[in-house]
């Protein structure tokens, strides 16, 4: 069992950048890998970064390659987000999530934050 919390969102500017983190509770943390998802209103809840137990494998959407970085601290059981080049469409509610597998797969993730808005202006 994992309880995530996430922080950081709000509001930027098109071009800016913002830093979501995702603390995890319990002792495991490290055990799990973990993801970031997005959900804009009407619209499903979409992938956009994940990263293996150890930092040491990383996987993007496409939409979001080259601009969007993910990391974790296990002695902090932090992940984060870092987002540059923000554009208007990547605005979303902001998910983090926990999972024993390496998947790009919503429903592969049993374990969920509450959300962080991010909005972006033109």
């Amino acid at each position: 069992q994992v309880h995530l919390v996430e922080s950081g969102g709000g509001l930027a500017q098109a071009g800016g950048s913002l830093r979501l983190s995702c603390a995890a509770s319990g002792r495991t943390f490290s055990s799990y890998s973990m993801g970031w998802f997005r959900q804009a209103p009407g619209k499903e809840r979409d992938f956009v970064a994940g990263i293996n137990w150890n930092g040491g494998s990383t996987y993007y959407a496409d939409s979001v390659k080259g601009r969007f970085t993910i990391s974790r601290d296990n002695a902090k059981n932090t992940v984060y987000l870092q987002m540059n080049s923000l554009k208007p469409e990547d605005t979303a509610v902001y998910y983090c999530a926990a999972t024993n597998l390496n998947t790009v797969t919503a429903v592969r993730y049993p374990y969920w934050g509450q959300g962080t808005q991010v909005t972006v202006s033109s």
